[in-house]
């Protein structure tokens, strides 16, 4: 599966050493499905924040997306103009160690906002110690940064949006 996952390939490319590829993507569907991958990944996340000296939960998390270029028999995709990729885009949303909180795949040519907005959307219900998201400047906008704000019901806390300005000086995030 970590194969599977590192080089795209189809089941029906799985090493030789692998037991035969139906059985390998009925556990990996059915694993899927009932969350198992979810929860093996929520708890190596906690595992290693604690193992950093961090609470278990994040209160701090980075937003961004990338364009990538699919061949044309991939299926659904979309042109991002700004990078000139015709392709899909990820848009995801790490803590401040990496580790990967939320993370979804749409066309490239949906806007950072929106695709953004499909990514957030699960903060209502999950991850209640997030108080503030840094992005770059495809996620400015009065706008969006409202949206942000009331993603969370009105009692709980609100999530702050800091846009984060490039600087040629400045090498990182």
């Amino acid at each position: 599966i970590f194969y599977l996952n590192r080089t795209g390939c189809a089941w029906r490319m799985l090493p030789k050493d692998f037991p035969p590829y139906m059985i390998v993507y009925t556990y990996f569907s059915r694993w899927r499905n009932d969350g198992t991958w979810q929860r093996i990944h929520d708890s190596l996340g906690v595992q290693l924040r604690r193992s950093q000296g961090r609470n278990a939960e994040p209160s701090a998390s980075i937003l961004d997306s990338q364009s990538i270029d699919i061949a044309d028999q991939a299926g659904e995709r979309g042109y991002d103009a700004g990078k000139k990729v015709k392709g899909r885009k990820r848009n995801i949303l790490v803590d401040t160690l990496g580790i990967i909180l939320l993370l979804t795949v749409t066309v490239a040519s949906v806007q950072d906002r929106e695709g953004a907005k499909q990514l957030l959307q699960p903060l209502e219900n999950t991850r209640p110690r997030i108080t503030i998201i840094w992005a770059d400047g495809g996620y400015s906008g009065e706008d969006f940064s409202d949206w942000v704000s009331e993603v969370r019901d009105d009692d709980e806390q609100e999530i702050d949006l800091e846009i984060v300005k490039r600087s040629d000086d400045v090498s990182g995030f």
